[in-house]
């Protein structure tokens, strides 16, 4: 427990047997669960998890049978947590690439109600854009850019950043099933939560890099299929907005013919 409330961290994790071990030595005493989803490693990542669960009784496997993608790991995870009625739903990669130490300051704007979901944000101070490789940066700032238009959420920064807190009361109004299962899963569920006006804050954590982590991101291919998701979500926005104005104008035109009976 955290400050009186439930934690489930999820730990996406693919072909992760050098780091993952690191993940689950580290993960702070005060969460209450660690799901890690094998998202069908070719190497040892599920059974050097299952070795750790006889000496960890918060630690949860789950492992697909097919590669569902790090959104569709993401997805699993927060289904279980959903279903065990845990507070509040963390997620922390498998690569070691987020700071444990940070997860208060990431679960602290959902426990004071300041946020419904927390994200973290990596490039707030020169001294941490310069950590991250170029080629990187160069694609996080331009799809922030992208993401800013299409959600709405202008206050927020790194969109691509995976270190999130979230609120399951609000994780339950969106519909899980259809989010995006690749690694334009953070864009999808941003501009989702909007649609159910979900308070969003950024929170500054650390960048962590070359420390044995393989990036499963291919430049060339995803920036464009994220891209290409961005246009999908920008029209699915606009749907959402033009039905809530009908359903509020037939709201409004029932009140008003009920004042006349």
């Amino acid at each position: 427990m955290y400050k009186n409330h439930s934690i489930a961290v999820i730990v996406p994790a693919f072909n992760e047997e050098k780091l993952i071990g690191k993940v689950i030595g580290t993960m702070p005493y005060f969460v209450d669960k660690i799901v890690v989803i094998d998202d069908n490693s070719n190497d040892n990542t599920s059974e050097i998890v299952k070795n750790c669960i006889s000496n960890n009784k918060r630690l949860e496997l789950i492992q697909h049978k097919k590669n569902l993608g790090v959104g569709g790991a993401i997805i699993s995870g927060y289904k279980y947590a959903l279903d065990r009625h845990f507070d509040i739903s963390v997620v922390m990669a498998g690569d070691a690439q987020m700071d444990p130490d940070d997860l208060p300051s990431v679960l602290n704007p959902v426990i004071t109600a300041q946020a419904d979901y927390a994200k973290g944000t990596r490039i707030t101070t020169r001294e941490n854009r310069k950590k991250i490789p170029r080629s990187r940066l160069t694609g996080i700032c331009a799809l922030t850019v992208l993401s800013k238009i299409v959600t709405g959420y202008w206050q927020i920064s790194d969109f691509q950043c995976g270190y999130t807190a979230i609120n399951n009361r609000q994780l339950r109004k969106i519909d899980l099933d259809k989010i995006y299962h690749r690694y334009g899963m953070p864009n999808d569920i941003l501009a989702r939560l909007k649609t159910v006006n979900s308070q969003v804050v950024d929170v500054p954590v650390k960048p962590i890099y070359n420390i044995g982590e393989k990036s499963g991101i291919r430049y060339t291919l995803d920036i464009p299929r994220i891209s290409f998701l961005l246009f999908k979500l920008a029209v699915f926005r606009v749907i959402q907005k033009l039905k809530f104005r009908t359903n509020y104008s037939a709201s409004l035109e029932e009140f008003q013919e009920s004042l006349q009976l």
